[in-house]
């Protein structure tokens, strides 16, 4: 028996279950920084990095880069509203991704890849992400495949693929929403000369025959 005794191992075991319930490339997959220049072939019109090669797992790859990469897996990035974002019809044929919301962008539908958190739920909601609280259909569980892993794990989706906290990051844009409420807003000036206008004293008229000089 070890240090930790029998109690030790049993953990060790269960994280090794947790890793292997998803596919290796994922979580490097959605730790990646996309639409970046490609440094090996910054001097192409097409060095902008949109492909990752689930075999090779080596980071975002630009389109002259995947002729490296023949007979590999390799998927394609796309950007929706500064997000990251994969077609459907791509990631399916390599994940379960049963229970994430899916959106139609330029006739193709799409999963985001990770979370896109709310500072709180709209009006009338009553279903919403079981990692980062945004409002999803009835039909959906999770926003996107990265919550769908933290939502899944055994820490009860609170921890994300980075290391920070879910909440932490709601909680945040929670407070920069109730400052930005508390700061007076400047009246447009319309409003103000609207205003002004009205408490002005209106101007005094003389009578109509008052500076006629009548010469005899």
């Amino acid at each position: 028996m070890g240090v930790g005794g029998p109690e030790e191992d049993d953990i060790d075991i269960e994280t090794e279950v947790e890793e292997n319930k998803w596919p290796s490339w994922l979580r490097p997959l959605l730790q990646t920084s996309f639409f970046v220049q490609c440094k090996v072939h910054a001097d192409s019109h097409k060095s902008e990095c949109n492909m990752y090669c689930l075999d090779c797992m080596n980071g975002a790859l630009c389109s002259v880069c995947l002729a490296s990469h023949k007979d590999h897996r390799a998927i394609q990035i796309r950007r929706s509203s500064y997000h990251d974002v994969i077609r459907v019809s791509e990631i399916q044929k390599f994940l379960d991704i049963t229970g994430v919301q899916t959106y139609i962008i330029n006739s193709a539908k799409i999963v985001f890849l990770n979370e896109r958190p709310q500072p709180r739920p709209g009006k009338g909601v009553t279903n919403t992400c079981h990692v980062c609280h945004r409002g999803l259909p009835d039909s959906f569980t999770f926003c996107s495949l990265g919550c769908k892993i933290a939502g899944t794990s055994k820490n009860g989706g609170r921890k994300k693929l980075n290391g920070s906290e879910s909440e932490e990051s709601l909680n945040e844009m929670s407070k920069k929403s109730k400052i930005q409420s508390f700061t007076p807003s400047t009246p447009p000036p319309t409003a103000v000369n609207y205003r002004s206008a009205k408490r002005r004293k209106g101007v005094p008229h003389r009578a109509p025959m008052g500076g006629l000089i009548i010469q005899y």
